[in-house]
């Protein structure tokens, strides 16, 4: 299945893989800019000495919100496709959610993780709206647990020459 064209994911049947993202490297780096853009200096994520000398994982970890939000650029790299800049051509994803949303294992700084999307569920509504349930895993190489599963939801919205009224 070509998941290049938004259209596709829609129309895919329940169960198929959509793919993976690429291996990222995670740094001290990313984890200090999501805190400081949340406001959370907790030192378990914040501080390296803190994290080594007191902390549960021997090292700094990334934060759980972070490694929830990283899902948007990983599938976005997985479907070849940035955000949406041509709605009136392509249509739109919006965010509707997560239905049971694990944080599975911790992720230390410097793990690389990847994330795993397959289409759970689709159902269109009368107005040619898809909402989409997308079966979601980021692996951390090397390691047998993931650190996040669960389920995202979308309402893909299509363009707009194509919306019934």
């Amino acid at each position: 299945m070509d998941v290049q064209d938004k259209r596709a994911i829609v129309a895919a049947e329940p169960g198929t893989m959509l793919g993976e993202s690429q291996w990222l490297t995670v740094t001290q780096a990313m984890i200090d800019h999501f805190g400081i853009a949340t406001l959370d200096d907790d030192p378990m994520h914040a501080d390296p000495e803190w994290a080594a000398n007191k902390g549960p994982f021997g090292k700094t970890v990334a934060y759980g919100f972070m490694t929830m939000s990283l899902l948007t650029h990983m599938l976005h790299e997985t479907l070849g496709e940035g955000p949406a800049r041509e709605p009136e051509r392509t249509g739109y994803f919006l965010n509707y959610g997560f239905d049971k949303m694990r944080l599975v294992a911790p992720v230390p700084v410097g793990s690389r993780i990847r994330g795993k999307f397959r289409l759970d569920d689709r159902t269109l509504d009368q107005s040619g709206r898809a909402r989409l349930s997308i079966g979601v895993e980021i692996e951390i190489e090397g390691e047998e647990r993931p650190a996040l599963a669960g389920t995202w939801l979308a309402i893909w919205v299509p363009p707009s020459g194509d919306a019934q009224s």
